[in-house]
């Protein structure tokens, strides 16, 4: 078992504890950097979507992991910086300031949907988020001037100043570099006194706003930052495919990003990826798997569904803390054997006062 000896205040913010995450890190880095040479078109696009994913959850875990506002419309603000691009690109306009729009367009959609949470919440909040969401949709579908309605627009690939991404790892390559700056954003953020003050809202409002925290500007900021990570998502979603509807941005998507972020483990950087990895490959692993099930099971119209609905249940029953919890438990068991104890990680039902009184 690794013992950190600190003789530093500085380390206490460090990104890297230790030299092993430095190690691990560093291969991992390596990995991703030679996986257009390792891997073939298929899996390239599949990792690409992984990376897309993985900055939606960002904003996501920040709201409802970090934040503790849970969100059922957060593929609104996929949409919003979807069709900003999508629009603005067309227009001419290069990918960076265009991806810069999408960002703030998003951000400033989340300032106005956040204005409920100062007021509800729990599932009011949910409910709240939903109706936004419903509200989206029909207006992308309704303005066909600009978003072309239900038939859709297409979009043309990334331009950086005249310099044209056309392959797929040249594309994989951009989200990337991307993903690890939302990252290492959101990181920082955390250790900041806003990730600070974020983390005290979702344990406890009136614990925090007693020391001082206001909560209206940390929520609405909460929800912006949240929207403007969904956006860029959104924005490089939108070049990924390459042709956006109004339908792919509904309520099933929504659930699938809330289902990203409680599968990987709530709370967790690390879960956000581990979640977008189980959101792309289970239908991969679905539709392996169907010949070798009864016909009856194997063709039904909503074996999706339902493994999803019983992977959540089973996960939210036996492991809380998500696919990363998990880890965290088996690490721990091997760095403690063989005296691990069996009750290590039993969940203790304590409160603080302040949270009897509600």
């Amino acid at each position: 078992m690794r013992f950190i000896f600190k003789t530093d205040y500085g380390q206490d913010i460090k990104l890297a504890q230790h030299g092993g995450q430095v190690f691990w890190y560093g291969a991992l880095t390596l990995l991703l950097l030679a996986a257009p040479w390792l891997f073939a078109e298929y899996w390239l696009a599949q990792l690409t979507l992984v990376l897309i994913y993985s900055i939606v959850g960002l904003g996501l875990m920040l709201l409802a992991g970090f934040t503790g506002l849970f969100s059922l419309g957060h593929a609104a603000f996929l949409g919003v910086g979807a069709y900003t691009q999508a629009v603005l690109t067309n227009m001419g306009l290069p990918f960076p300031l265009a991806l810069i729009m999408a960002g703030l367009l998003s951000a400033a959609v989340g300032v106005v949907v956040g204005l409920p949470a100062l007021r509800v919440k729990g599932i009011y909040l949910g409910i709240a988020t939903l109706s936004f969401g419903f509200i989206v949709e029909e207006v992308l579908a309704r303005w066909e001037s600009v978003t072309g309605g239900n038939s859709g627009i297409r979009v043309g690939k990334p331009d950086i100043f005249g310099w044209e991404i056309t392959s797929a790892a040249g594309f994989y390559f951009l989200c990337l570099v991307i993903a690890v700056v939302a990252t290492l954003a959101i990181l920082n953020l955390l250790r900041s006194p806003t990730g600070r003050a974020f983390v005290a809202i979702r344990d406890s409002e009136i614990s925090a706003q007693s020391m001082g925290i206001h909560l209206a500007r940390y929520k609405t900021l909460s929800f912006a930052l949240s929207a403007a990570l969904a956006g860029i998502g959104g924005a490089l979603y939108a070049h990924n495919l390459s042709f956006i509807s109004p339908d792919q941005f509904n309520i099933l998507q929504s659930i699938d990003l809330l289902l990203m972020v409680v599968i990987g483990g709530l709370g967790s950087v690390h879960g956000v990826f581990l979640g977008a990895i189980f959101l792309i490959s289970m239908p991969q692993v679905i539709a392996l798997t169907k010949d070798w099930l009864p016909p009856v099971i194997g063709q039904a119209p909503g074996l999706q569904g339902v493994v999803y609905g019983a992977v959540l249940i089973a996960f939210v029953l036996f492991e809380p803390l998500g696919l990363y919890g998990r880890w965290l438990k088996v690490r721990t068991y091997l760095q403690l054997f063989p005296f691990y104890r069996r009750g290590l990680f039993k969940r203790q039902k304590s409160f603080q006062k302040s949270d009897r009184l509600r």
